[in-house]
């Protein structure tokens, strides 16, 4: 990884080029940059009170960090002369390079020059906003920004400038140590980025806005930086788009959708994903302030029904739970509260003692006697120009004081984010409170802090890297069943007994020579049950030769195979080709379910046995492979052979799958038989 030390943390700044240059020299001297800034234009002699130098040459040292704000085709000339000159780094505002490659291929040809006139120089962008260091002082920033100085913090990387901007602009009381726009990525990757800030001892954790990866071998080594360090990262990964699951001609686009790939990757790296920039914001608080949450189980108080209310509908379908009281609890909570309260958690503790500062505190203490995974006082403020707050004031105070009582992990949530003053979460901060704002977003930023404690829970293990999908040799083309179950047996996998046969004629001469009972299938068609071309459990030719002519016009060929008996469930086992993240894997119930039951898991490969029995277990069929109510469990050993079988051929044809499905997997007591199979793959 390149050395970013000069560029992230400067002594010494350039700004070259004319109002934006100057906008970055305002932003640094307002946030009390204590190195040298050196501007660098030809026709100035002053900006922003400081002597301008007339080029790179004519600079005093070699500057430890550039903002260049100029034009692209000047910006890689620039470029080229820092590097000579010795330069720490650049950023590049300019845009028009391959983000425009539609409209402009030139832009494509200047961005490969752009890395390559800066070698080994870190660059970030171009087409990018570029740097804050809220730590130092540093901006290599050519707008206005929200935020302020700090000792310690969070570090946000966003791949869209305006996105960077808004967050800036927060006012929840989150403390922002660096905000970084990757821009097109040229050199630099979020991955690369997320290292540099990650390995500042004063950076608490990581939020990232994706659009797309870019180097995913970086993303990796990113993720494993952050499990090393014990330190969270937080995504959105945005732009769901549908045009691979269009693309798909199996059954697995019904159940798959265009985003899995980045959804299973993200999990594989213990990465926590969410949805929302209000999420985002609201889960780095709450890993700032407390770090990974070791569970979803939370305790939850307000005076007023209606939030307990709010707080229990807004976990339904959600990992976080309510446990109920425990009597030390309740006796506590009688003896503050009094008889009329009705004790339960969410607990709705009226207004008895509203006011009592006394027995606030105490009934406040009552509820942090659990250790709990975080306890949650929800209440909303007066407006300050209108209302007078001092009842609250001596409610937040209370809940303090019985969160110095207690050491319990606590937060302050009001409902409305408009409805807790910036003034108030400052205390809440500075006393180890989280101050959280919205119901829903607090909700889901338990999860999300609970899904990052995965990274202090595995022992500093190394991930297993995602499979490199190489380009393949050709166009791919679907291969018939035949050839699929010929090229699946050859691999190991187990496969009925099959004949086929091209015309009528033939088929008449192979129904009189197989074992029956078998099954009629019509070949050429992709989906064969929905169009009725598979015929189960015939008995004799006659009945084989009948449901064949019904066939006949859809049909390009037929298949005769020994009919499956004593299933006790069906699965499919389906492999994807991602042109970014690899090959995906989908373990789902199979046969004419998978569309109907969603019931499904998605890996990327590689996976070993271990993970495969895991999401096996993860399916809503699971109990039924475990054996139902008496009834004998399906070889679940034999479910798995059969996937690390087909992953054995995947990975000896990277250059050639595209994709791999199974459906149905016929799961039984003894064995797993491939009945149907489908796979597009090039000559």
């Amino acid at each position: 990884m390149m050395n970013t030390d000069r560029l992230f943390r400067p002594q010494s700044l350039a700004v070259i080029g004319g109002s934006w240059a100057k906008s970055v020299i305002e932003q640094c001297q307002r946030a009390g940059f204590a190195g040298e800034i050196w501007p660098v234009h030809p026709n100035h002699q002053t900006l922003c009170g400081l002597p301008c130098y007339r080029s790179v040459a004519d600079l005093p040292a070699a500057p430890d960090a550039t903002f260049i704000g100029v034009n692209r085709h000047a910006t890689v000339q620039l470029v080229s002369e820092l590097k000579e000159r010795g330069a720490g780094g650049v950023v590049c505002f300019a845009s028009g390079f391959s983000e425009a490659q539609a409209e402009d291929s030139e832009g494509v040809q200047l961005q490969a020059d752009l890395v390559t006139a800066a070698a080994d120089m870190p660059i970030i962008g171009p087409n990018c906003y570029g740097l804050i260091n809220y730590l130092d002082g540093a901006l290599l920033w050519p707008d206005q920004h929200g935020g302020q100085r700090v000792e310690r913090g969070v570090a946000l990387i966003t791949q869209s400038s305006n996105i960077a901007i808004n967050l800036t602009m927060q006012q929840r009381g989150l403390p922002i140590a660096y905000v970084l726009t990757a821009g097109n990525q040229a050199q630099l990757s979020i991955g690369e980025l997320g290292q540099a800030v990650l390995t500042d001892p004063r950076v608490t954790a990581l939020g990232l806005y994706v659009e797309g990866f870019g180097d995913v071998a970086a993303f990796e080594r990113m993720a494993q930086e952050a499990l090393s360090l014990g330190k969270p990262v937080i995504a959105i990964k945005a732009g769901r788009s549908e045009q691979a699951r269009q693309a798909m001609v199996s059954h697995t686009n019904s159940i798959s959708g265009a985003d899995t790939a980045a959804d299973a990757f993200l999990k594989r790296l213990g990465i926590a994903r969410v949805f929302s920039l209000t999420t985002l914001l609201e889960t780095l608080k709450l890993i700032h302030l407390l770090g990974p949450l070791p569970g979803t189980a939370i305790q939850s108080m307000s005076c007023s029904g209606g939030e307990a209310g709010l707080m229990s509908d807004a976990s339904y379908g959600t990992s976080v739970t309510y446990p109920p009281l425990t009597n030390s609890q309740q006796q506590s909570l009688r003896a503050a509260l009094g008889p009329m309260v009705a004790l339960a958690n969410p607990l709705d503790y009226h207004t008895y003692v509203w006011g009592d500062t006394e027995k606030m505190t105490a009934a406040y203490a009552a509820m942090m006697q659990r250790n709990a995974d975080l306890t949650v006082l929800v209440m909303d403020y007066p407006r300050v120009d209108r209302c007078d707050g001092a009842d609250w004031l001596l409610a937040t105070r209370s809940f303090i004081a019985a969160q110095q009582q207690t050491g319990a992990r606590a937060a302050v949530l009001a409902t409305l984010p408009d409805a807790l003053p910036e003034t108030v979460g400052a205390e809440l901060m500075a006393a180890g409170i989280v101050p959280m704002m919205g119901v829903t977003e607090c909700i889901d930023a338990i999860e999300a802090a609970s899904v990052a404690s995965s990274i202090t829970k595995t022992g500093g293990k190394i991930f297993v890297p995602v499979i490199n999908a190489p380009p393949l040799r050709s166009s791919p083309r679907v291969v018939t069943e035949a050839q699929a179950k010929q090229w699946l047996a050859e691999g190991g996998l187990n496969v009925p007994a099959s004949h086929r046969a091209e015309s009528l004629d033939a088929l008449e001469a192979v129904a009189h020579q197989v074992t029956y009972p078998v099954v009629l299938k019509g070949e050429g068609i992709a989906h064969k049950t929905e169009h009725h071309a598979v015929r189960l459990n015939l008995h004799n030719a006659s009945s084989v030769m009948s449901a064949a002519r019904e066939l006949d016009p859809i049909a390009s060929s037929f298949l005769v195979e020994t009919y499956v008996e004593e299933v006790i469930c069906e699965l499919l086992v389906s492999v994807v080709r991602d042109p970014v993240l690899g090959y995906l894997l989908t373990l789902a119930a199979g046969g004419v379910y998978t569309e109907i039951m969603h019931d499904a898991v998605q890996l990327l490969l590689p996976v070993d046995p271990n993970t495969i029995d895991r999401a096996l277990h993860q399916l809503r069929i699971a109990s039924v492979l475990d054996g139902y109510r008496g009834k004998p469990g399906a070889d679940v050993q034999a479910i798995i052979n059969t996937v690390m079988a087909v992953q054995t051929l995947i990975l000896q044809n990277t250059d050639r799958i595209v994709e791999l499905e199974i459906n149905p997997l016929l799961c039984r007591a003894t064995d797993a038989i491939v009945a149907d199979a489908l796979i597009s793959m090039a000559d």
